[in-house]
């Protein structure tokens, strides 16, 4: 995902605070923000999980006239039908088996508030494996989003970690089944 403008909105973060449940007067009213110390209305730790809205080409979106991987009519992360793992390619494409999304991490270089307008931009970050009890070796990925504001400075930085297994969960119920029948 690559935003170019995110304009944190005061209204935005109202809504997302009530979303997530959070009624801390700081995401609402501006007065108690600034008694709190902050130059106005404070953004929720993962706000800029919102910046998504502002991507055309984010890929957990539906878009008109083109198959949706969430649709329902082929299991999602599988590599049918379109579908794409979450978090990333959650280390190896869709084809390569189910992608999950494992971490997120924020780190805050400073507050984010009302009035900022944010830039993203990712890199792919780290990628190891592990070997799995059941679905054999895991595939680990991680993709780093660094948000700046329009002074051009780092705001937030953002790590997700994808996960996918070497070979599709049905291989391995499939697998499965095999076995019980052959005992």
């Amino acid at each position: 995902m690559a935003v170019e403008r995110f304009p944190v909105d005061a209204g935005l973060i109202h809504v997302f605070a009530q979303a997530i449940g959070d009624p801390n007067p700081v995401y609402h009213d501006e007065e108690a923000a600034r008694a709190a110390g902050f130059p106005g209305v404070l953004a929720p730790p993962t706000f800029v999980q919102a910046s998504a809205h502002f991507d055309p080409d984010y890929p957990l979106r539906p878009k008109p006239g083109q198959p949706w991987f969430g649709s329902g009519r082929e299991p999602s992360g599988t590599g049918r039908g379109g579908g794409a793992g979450v978090g990333g390619d959650g280390g190896g494409g869709a084809s390569r088996g189910t992608g999950l999304h494992a971490e997120q991490h924020y780190e805050y270089h400073r507050p984010l508030c009302a009035g900022d307008v944010l830039t993203a931009t990712v890199t792919p970050g780290r990628r190891w494996e592990k070997e799995g009890r059941r679905a054999g070796k895991l595939l680990f990925s991680e993709s780093v989003t660094e948000y700046r504001d329009q002074r051009g400075e780092l705001v937030v930085t953002a790590r997700s970690v994808g996960v996918m297994t070497s070979r599709p969960v049905e291989q391995e119920a499939g697998q499965a089944a095999g076995q019980e029948e052959g005992q």
